[in-house]
């Protein structure tokens, strides 16, 4: 009997750990065919232009790549010649969803390329800001870090009337929260959710986005050096958590009606974003009081995690944490991720943890968006 279980367990350990090799081939391609083709996706992390992911001649005028070594379970990509200004597009121009593949054996997988996005001019996007969203500055100067950003801010409707202070929530990727004509992959609507959110009573907040630094956004957003693909990224994270707490947040609180208390002051972002609103928290507990985090890319380093483990503040402090089951990738487990910096927080009496997991969730603005209503809603009312 007990060979039998053995048997059995060896059986399933190995399904578990099964590792597949799929091959992707572009049989035909509408333009440029000459050019270098990459493949981008969930499993090396975005990077349209990962050598690694190439295409090479396949036989006749087809391209294509091998992946090796997938695990079991759902991916997503799209081919790029290099960049997401050139990415894959319809025949007459229109973004497509992210192709998707379902691993569990070894695959040979048939693609067309229909056209290329830098084949078609930009269409002008909408301006969907709200009136009671406005550029604080265009070039908010960054002493930090000796760089200048575009600072946004919304304020509630009444307040222009009102007397009262209220409280301040921070939050990363500016130019992704309320305006359609900045966001390169959809916008969060932050300012149409808290429109209708704060016909409550006593639900008002103001928001400060604050732009990412474009090519500068994995270092500001990393609180550790780390490696991605062939690039090394040296961290910036202190540096810019100095900068949203020593010059950003004084000029808020300066120049606005704010409740200035760390329980009163919250920090929001996703991805990169989402890690380094949580190691704001962690760093400056005596300034921000809650965070919301977003899918946040915990792979980079597990420093976070002994930091979490080592963060001993012993007021409240609340933590709003997001992951998508569709997320993962060859080397990330989002949901996993999320749940062990759960399983750690929860260790300290005085936190207070909310953990939402949605299984089809996927690393996108749209997944956000539908997120950041939930959270607004935990953050105010708690």
């Amino acid at each position: 009997m007990k060979k039998i279980f053995l048997l059995i367990a060896i059986v399933i350990t190995t399904v578990a750990n099964a590792q597949y090799n799929i091959r992707l081939v572009v049989t035909s391609i509408a333009t440029k065919q000459n050019e270098d083709i990459y493949v981008a996706g969930s499993f090396n992390n975005w990077n349209p232009q990962d050598e690694n992911y190439k295409l090479k001649p396949f036989g006749g005028n087809r391209k294509g790549v091998i992946i090796k070594d997938l695990p079991s379970g759902n991916f997503a990509f799209k081919f790029t010649r290099g960049s997401f200004e050139k990415v894959e597009c319809t025949a007459d121009g229109r973004d497509i969803a992210d192709r998707t593949i379902d691993v569990n054996g070894d695959a040979v997988l048939e693609y067309s390329i229909a056209g290329w996005r830098d084949d078609y001019p930009q269409k002008p996007k909408r301006f969907t800001a709200l009136p009671q969203v406005r550029l604080l500055d265009t070039a908010f100067n960054m002493p930090q870090l000796n760089r200048k950003r575009r600072i946004w801010i919304y304020l509630p409707k009444n307040y222009a009337a009102s007397s009262k202070s209220y409280p301040v929530l921070y939050m990363q990727d500016g130019q992704n929260l309320f305006n359609e004509q900045t966001a390169a992959f959809g916008e969060w609507g932050v300012d149409e959710c808290l429109d209708t959110l704060q016909k409550q009573p006593g639900k008002e907040c103001i928001v400060v986005g604050i732009d990412n630094g474009g090519d500068k956004r994995m270092n500001e957003y990393a609180p550790y050096s780390f490696t991605m693909g062939n690039q090394n990224i040296v961290a910036e994270g202190k540096q810019y958590v100095d900068f949203l707490v020593q010059t950003l947040k004084p000029y808020i609180d300066a120049k606005f009606k704010t409740m200035k208390g760390k329980e009163y002051t919250y920090i929001a972002g996703s991805s990169m974003g989402g890690l380094i609103s949580l190691y704001a928290v962690l760093q400056y507990p005596q300034v921000f009081g809650a965070a919301g985090i977003f899918s946040p890319s915990l792979w980079t380093s597990n420093q976070v995690f002994i930091d979490a483990d080592k963060f001993n503040a012993t007021d409240m402090h609340r933590f709003y944490l997001y992951g998508g089951g569709k997320e993962n990738s060859a080397t990330i487990n989002m949901v996993n991720d999320v749940n062990k910096l759960e399983a750690i927080l929860k260790k300290k009496a005085a936190y207070q943890i909310r953990t939402s997991i949605a299984p089809l969730g996927e690393h996108n603005e749209q997944n956000w968006r539908r997120e950041f209503a939930l959270f607004y809603k935990w953050l105010i009312t708690n």
